[in-house]
C-alpha cells in the first residue's frame, strides 16, 4: 500500500529487528576487508555489525538533507582501493544521528548514482512512519495534538523509486509500536530473501513466535488497515508535539550555544556545541560531558556515530538529544542544566586565557 515496489519477483521476510537485519544483509555484499558507503554520522548498531564482519565504513558527507549525491559519486569514481564498494548503507528518514530527512529530489539522486555506480542500497528505515510537520506547529496539550492533520504526506521511500531490485529496505515495529518485540521485516528481491531465510535459519531460526503472534493479532484482528494508520497518524501527532516543546525549550535556554536543524522526522535533534574559545581546548568536550554527568542531564556524545577514523573538528561537535524518551516536563530543567554545563565549560576556558595573559 505504502512502497509499491516496480519490479515483479520482490517479497517480505520478517527479521528480528532492523540490527540483525543490517548484519545479514551486509554479509551478502561484503568480506571481510571490503568498504561500504555510509553517512558520515550513522547508526552505532551499524557501525558494530560491520567491525564485527571486519567491513570498513567509507564516509560520504552530510548536509541538512543526509547523504550527498554528488559526494557518493565523487568518492565511487576517485575510489583507490582493491575492491570498490558494493552497497550503500543509509537511514534516509529522520537519520539516526542528525535527524535528517532526504527529500524525494535527494532519494532520486543518490538512486541514480547507484544505478550509474551498480550499488545495492540498503534502505535502514525505522522512523518512516514518523514523519512530522516541516515547521514546529503551536502545541499546547496533547489531547489537542492527537488529531492533528497538520502532518505532511510521506516523501517515497527509495523502495518506491526502485526498479532494478537494488534496494533493500529494513523496517521495524521498534519505533512504532514496542522496542523489546525484537521484530522487523525485510523488503528486497525473492533471491536475495531466500539467502537471508538460509543465514536466519542458521542464526535465529526466526523471530520470537511469541512476538510475531501478538503483532498479527493485533494488526490483523484487531486493528486492520483503519486501525493501523489510526495509530500511526496519533503517533505522529504526539512526536509532534515532542518535537515543538522541545524546540522551544531548546530556544530559550541554549539560545547561542547550539545549533540546529528542526528535524522533519524521528525523535532526535541533533545539536552542534558552540563551546566558544574552549573548542580549540580536546579536553573540552570530555569535560563538558563531565560536567553534564554532574548537572544530571543525559544526552549522546558524537564519537559512537562517527563512521570515519578522523576525530571530528574541535569547532564540528555535537550532541544528540532524544526528545521520545522523557516525560515533556523534564525538557524545560534538562536544557536549563545543559546550559550551565556548557556555559561553565566556556567559562572556564575563558578565566584560563585570561590568567595566561595575564
Amino acid at each position: 500500500r505504502v512502497h509499491r515496489p516496480r519490479y515483479a519477483n520482490w517479497g517480505v521476510i520478517a527479521s528480528c529487528g532492523n540490527t540483525d537485519a543490517i548484519g545479514k544483509t551486509v554479509s551478502l555484499f561484503c568480506e571481510p576487508g571490503d568498504s561500504i558507503l555510509v553517512d558520515r554520522w550513522t547508526f552505532p548498531g551499524a557501525l558494530s555489525s560491520l567491525a564485527s564482519a571486519k567491513v570498513l565504513p567509507a564516509p560520504v558527507p552530510m548536509d541538512d538533507e543526509g547523504m550527498i549525491p554528488e559526494a557518493l559519486d565523487s568518492i565511487c569514481q576517485t575510489w583507490s582501493g582493491s575492491t570498490p564498494p558494493r552497497a550503500i548503507y543509509l537511514v534516509p528518514t529522520g537519520q539516526n544521528p542528525t535527524g535528517t530527512t532526504m527529500t524525494l529530489a535527494r532519494r532520486k539522486a543518490i538512486y541514480s548514482v547507484a544505478q550509474k555506480r551498480n550499488l545495492a542500497i540498503i534502505e535502514d528505515d525505522p522512523y518512516y512512519f514518523l514523519q512530522l510537520p516541516s515547521a514546529p506547529l503551536p502545541s499546547h496539550s496533547l489531547r489537542g495534538a492527537e488529531h492533528s492533520d497538520q502532518v505532511q504526506d510521506l516523501v517515497p521511500s527509495l523502495l518506491s523509486l526502485d526498479t532494478d531490485g537494488r534496494v533493500i529496505r529494513l523496517d521495524s515495529f521498534s519505533k512504532i509500536l514496542a522496542p523489546n518485540l525484537r521484530c522487523g521485516w525485510i523488503t528486497a528481491p525473492t533471491y536475495i530473501l531466500d539467502k537471508i531465510q538460509i543465514l536466519n535459519e542458521s542464526t535465529i531460526l526466526q523471530p520470537s513466535g511469541l512476538s510475531q503472534g501478538l503483532i498479527s493479532k493485533l494488526l490483523n484482528d484487531a486493528w486492520g488497515f483503519d486501525g493501523w494508520d489510526a495509530h500511526l497518524r496519533e503517533l505522529r501527532a504526539v512526536y509532534t508535539l515532542r518535537r515543538n516543546l522541545f524546540i522551544q525549550a531548546v530556544d530559550r535556554h541554549l539560545a547561542g550555544l547550539v545549533e540546529y536543524t528542526v528535524p522533519t522526522a524521528g525523535m532526535f535533534l541533533w545539536m552542534k556545541i558552540n563551546l566558544g574559545s574552549a573548542a580549540a581546548d580536546p579536553t573540552a568536550m570530555p569535560r563538558l560531558l563531565g560536567s553534564m554527568k554532574k548537572c544530571g542531564v543525559m544526552m549522546a556524545p558524537d564519537m559512537p556515530f562517527s563512521s570515519s577514523a578522523m576525530e571530528p573538528a574541535a569547532a564540528d561537535r555535537y550532541l544528540r538529544a532524544a526528545f521520545a524518551l522523557v516525560d515533556i516536563d523534564m525538557f524545560e530543567p534538562a536544557l536549563k542544566r545543559l546550559a550551565q554545563a556548557i556555559t561553565s565549560v566556556r567559562d572556564a576556558r575563558s578565566s584560563a586565557t585570561h590568567l595566561n595573559a595575564n
